[in-house]
C-alpha cells in the first residue's frame, strides 16, 4: 500500500528541472559535451574569418579549406545539438559546408560568418528531420553517459540515465521540426528568441509559440510514460 502511495503521490513536474536537465545532459552527450553554440561562436576571431571568406569567395580553395578547419567542430556540434545522435551527421556536414561553398560568392557580410554558417546548419538540419520522418536515433552508450556523470552513480544508475536519455531522445523525435529546433535553440542552448528568428527566418513570437507548444508536447508525452510506468507498478 505505501509502494503504490509512493508512486501515485509523488509529485511530477514533466517539464520541470529533471527534464530539463536529462534535456541538456543527452544535448552534451550527442555533442561531445560543448559549451552553447552563441560561446562558441563569440570566440572566433570576426576580423580573420572576414579576410578568409572574401578570399574563398573569390575562389582560393585553400582559403575555404581554413574555414573548413575552423568551424567544422562547430558544426558538428551543432548538428549534434539539433539532431541527437544520428548515423548520418558526417554526411550532414560535409553537406552544410558544400552549401557554405556554393552560396560563399552571395556572401555579403550582413551579418557575421558564424551566424551566416548557423543559418545553413539550421537549414540542413531542418530538412534532414523532415526527411528522417520522426525515425528513432542511435541508443547512447553506457560508457558515453559514464564519461560526463557523475562518478558515484552505481552501474544501476547509469542503466537508469541511459533509459531516460533514450526517452528524451523519443520525445525529441516526435517533435515537428521546426518545433523541436526553436525548443533545442531556446531551452538547451539558451539563445534569445530573436536570435533564434534571425538563424530560422521567423519573428520571435513566431519562435517562442513554437517552443510553448513544444514543451506542451513534451510535458504530455512525459505525463503518458509517468502514467503508464505508475499503473505497472501498481500492477
Amino acid at each position: 500500500m505505501n509502494a503504490v502511495a509512493t508512486v501515485t503521490l509523488a509529485p511530477f513536474d514533466p517539464f520541470g528541472a529533471a527534464l530539463q536537465l536529462a534535456t541538456r545532459l543527452f544535448a552534451a552527450l550527442v555533442d561531445q559535451v560543448a559549451p552553447p553554440a552563441s560561446t562558441l561562436a563569440g570566440e572566433r576571431p570576426a576580423s580573420a574569418d572576414e579576410l578568409l571568406v572574401a578570399r574563398a569567395a573569390a575562389g582560393d580553395r585553400p582559403a575555404f579549406d581554413e574555414l573548413y578547419r575552423k568551424w567544422s567542430d562547430f558544426v558538428w556540434r551543432r548538428l549534434g545539438r539539433l539532431l541527437g545522435a544520428d548515423s548520418e551527421r558526417e554526411d550532414l556536414l560535409q553537406q552544410v559546408f558544400l552549401d557554405a561553398y556554393r552560396a560563399l560568392p552571395r556572401f555579403r557580410g550582413d551579418a557575421a560568418f558564424s551566424t551566416w554558417l548557423h543559418r545553413i546548419v539550421v537549414n540542413v538540419a531542418y530538412d534532414h528531420l523532415r526527411r528522417r520522418k520522426r525515425k528513432p536515433t542511435s541508443p547512447l552508450d553506457l560508457e558515453e553517459i559514464a564519461a560526463i556523470a557523475s562518478p558515484a552513480l552505481s552501474p544501476e544508475q547509469l542503466t537508469r540515465r541511459q533509459q531516460e536519455l533514450h526517452r528524451i531522445s523519443g520525445y525529441l523525435d516526435k517533435l515537428k521540426p521546426k518545433k523541436r529546433i526553436a525548443f533545442v535553440m531556446r531551452v538547451v542552448d539558451e539563445m534569445a528568441l530573436d536570435e533564434i528568428g534571425e538563424l530560422v527566418g521567423a519573428s520571435a513570437a513566431t519562435i517562442g509559440q513554437r517552443v510553448y507548444h513544444a514543451e506542451r508536447e513534451l510535458a504530455a508525452m512525459a505525463a503518458r510514460d509517468e502514467l503508464s510506468h505508475a499503473r505497472r507498478a501498481i500492477a
